[in-house]
This record gives C-alpha cells, structure tokens and sequence, in this order.
C-alpha cells in the first residue's frame, strides 16, 4: 500500500542511484526528491546502473527520473538541479519525512547533519571509499549524529575523495541499497536496524560488516545526549502530606 511519505536524496550517484531504485521498486511512497547538480559522465556507466550512453551530457536528476518513472509510474519525482548549500539546503530537506545521504564530500554530509537537525529530519548517513563503506541512521535529538562521532569535519586536504581513492561500485551499491531499506523502514513504520549505530563493512581481505552502537556525545549540538538523561529522569514525587 503506497504511504503518503516524501523521501530525498542527495546525490544521485554511487550511493543514491541503488537507494532510489529500491525505493522505486517498492512501489510504497508518493513522493521522491531528487538532489544533484551534475550531468552524466561516461565514467559514471560503470557504476551507476540507471544511467545509459545515451544520457551522457543530461543532468543525472533529469536522466534518473525518467528511469524512475519506467519503475513506478505513480511515483512523483521533484528534481533539484543543484548543489546543497549553507542558502538552499534547509528550504529543501524541510518539505521531506526524509533524507538519504548520497554525497561524496565530508563537508557536505556535516552540512546534511545539520540542517536535518535543524529541521528534525530523520535521515541515513552513508560513505564509501575503496573497498569499505559506512551507513548509519540519525534520528535528530534521539540518537547520536555524525557530531557525536567526529566533532568536526575533516579538513579536505587530508581526506581522499572518490575519484582520488576510487571506489568499488559494488560496495556502493550494498550501501546505497542499504539506505533505501532504512528510507522504506520509515514507510513501513518499522524502526530502521541502523538506527542508534553504525555499520561498517571492510572488502578488504575476507569480507567483514560490523555493526557498532554509538551513544549520542555530551554537550554535542544535536542534544541527543541531554535529552536522554531528561527522558530517564524519574518522574518527580510529591513529598509525604502534600498529595
């Protein structure tokens, strides 16, 4: 039965495109926003699959909603032909239940981070570089957020990107599907799996996927940590000959 939820991706590459066709596929949400201001290059083909020859030179948005549509003809797709930002990023994750993150620069996840705080946008933090890969789900002001782990973001000379590391696209597609399932938990009314940790997997070597709880950091901005001790506080007791 399609819900009436709205879901974003940011990103539709590596990890975005396997999220938006297993959401696509599962034929349960009304609407899909979709976030990236690239057109498709040759070197995308290999790893993102719902791109073809022909849509080289198309802005990937325009190029992965047509795609979308051929899946789930019912599925309204929004199309945001742009980069996130400190101006646009709020007015655009704000109109979503919720978001997926399929970016591949730390400064824009922390962006991501915090405006869906902000905003209390629950959404799935995912990473991939070489043969590893990280996906975790944040639920603002419930569960640690990326602050919780890395105060602040790397600074970029010392973190490697995609096309410098290079990726393998079958680990961002187990990711990105990954983040789908946690987007359709959400549809379900289920609690996503990732939900208060993180998981990794390592292709280095035999296999290895680890799942890690993560407590939410005193004094981070998002004040998971504050309001848990709120919520566990017991309740206040009148004292004896007031009641």
């Amino acid at each position: 039965m399609r819900k009436n939820k709205a879901f974003l991706i940011v990103g539709v590459g590596g990890l975005g495109v396997p999220a938006a066709l297993a959401i696509a596929r599962s034929h349960c949400i009304a609407r899909l926003g979709l976030v990236d201001p690239d057109p498709v290059d040759g070197t995308n083909l290999h790893r993102q699959v719902i791109y073809t020859g022909s849509d080289i030179g198309q802005l990937k948005v325009e190029a992965a909603a047509r795609r979308l549509r051929d899946i789930d003809c019912e599925l309204e797709i929004e199309k945001f032909p742009v980069a996130v930002d400190a101006d646009n990023a709020r007015g655009i994750i704000e109109r979503f239940d919720f978001m997926i993150d399929g970016t591949d620069s730390p400064a824009a996840k922390f962006l991501l981070n915090d405006i869906a705080i902000a905003t209390g946008t629950p959404f799935v933090y995912g990473g991939v570089l070489g043969l590893t890969g990280q996906a975790m789900t944040v639920f603002p002001g419930h569960t640690a957020c990326l602050r919780c782990l890395f105060e602040n973001a790397p600074d970029p000379d010392e973190v490697a990107n995609c096309r410098e590391a290079g990726i393998l696209g079958s680990v961002a597609g187990a990711i990105g599907n990954l983040q789908g399932q946690e987007a359709l938990s959400i549809a379900s009314g289920r609690e996503p799996r990732l939900s208060g940790g993180i998981l990794t997997y390592d292709g280095a070597g035999p296999a290895r996927v680890r799942f890690t709880r993560v407590n939410p950091r005193s004094r981070c901005v998002c004040g998971a940590f504050e309001r848990a001790i709120v919520r566990s506080a017991p309740a206040h007791q009148p004292e004896e000959g007031t009641r």
